[in-house]
Order: structure tokens, then sequence, then C-alpha cells
């Protein structure tokens, strides 16, 4: 069978062979039996679980690279009136030890009645969006990682 050994981070490679295309939650692994989008099986058998995101690449042991996509899940984006508010928001999502995506205007989780209820009482605008969901790593994640809206032109696949 053919071995997923290492990762490329987004922006260190240029072509891919073909994408896989997962969920956040799917996207935090060690060990799998995997299928890339378009039928190549492989394992994927890393040193240490790894958070696999938007961009990256798994580089197989026959040196073609598989280009991780995320793929879209129902999200909330939420939005302050300002800056400070959005900050206020944040530290609520965070004091609920939430998986949350920030960016300078918004800030994207998984959607939750209950926490949507919370936020809309805090005076959070918040829209229902479905798109690929890269929260931030915990304190002690190795390899950071960039916001961009826009997907690089080094990630292009064939």
């Amino acid at each position: 069978m053919i071995l997923g050994t290492s990762v490329k981070r987004a922006g260190e490679w240029t072509y891919a062979a073909d994408t896989i295309t997962l969920d956040e939650t799917a996207r935090h692994r060690r060990r799998m039996a995997m299928v890339s989008d378009e039928g190549i099986a492989f394992l994927l058998d890393l040193p240490e679980a790894t958070l696999l995101r938007d961009g990256d690449a798994i580089r197989l042991d026959d040196g073609r690279l598989i280009a991780v996509r995320a793929k879209p899940e129902e999200l909330y984006e939420i939005r302050g009136k300002d800056a400070r508010h959005l900050l206020a928001l944040a530290w609520q999502i965070g004091n609920r030890h939430l998986p949350a995506q920030l960016f300078d205007d918004c800030i994207l989780i998984r959607r939750d009645p209950v926490i949507r209820e919370m936020l809309s009482g805090l005076g959070a605008t918040i829209t229902e969006v479905e798109a690929g969901f890269d929260p931030e790593g915990g304190a002690y994640e190795v390899h950071g990682h960039d916001h961009a809206h826009e997907p690089s032109a080094e990630t292009a696949i064939r």
C-alpha cells in the first residue's frame, strides 16, 4: 500500500497529483486509510497526530503530493459592532472552549443554536455560512498558519 509519511505546509509546494477534501475533524490525524478525491488509496502514517490545514499537502512515499482541501461545513459567521465588540465576542467563544477561526473582521464557529442565542443576546451579527473550517490551533500546536481568505497561486492543483 502507498504510504503518506509527511506533510508539506501550504506555500512549500507547487504541484499536486490529486486532492483530498476533508472536514476539520477528519483533518486531525496520525494514521488512517484514506482515498483521494480521484481515487488514490493510501495509508496516512505520520510520526504524530497532525492537523492538516487547507492548502497543506500529504507527501506519498512514491513522491506524489495530495493537496488537502477543507470540506465546506455549516458554520456561523460572527461579526461585532466594532473591533472591541468582536474581541469581547471572541472572549465569550473562547471561554466556552469552542473551536474558532479568526479573521480581522469576523469569527467562524460551528453552528450551535445555544451559542447563537448567547451571541445574539450580546449584540453579535450572525450569518449562517458554508465554508471550509480551519480553526486556531491550541497553545501547544507546533505549526503556525496563515489566515488568507484566498488560496495562493503556490497551492495550484495540476
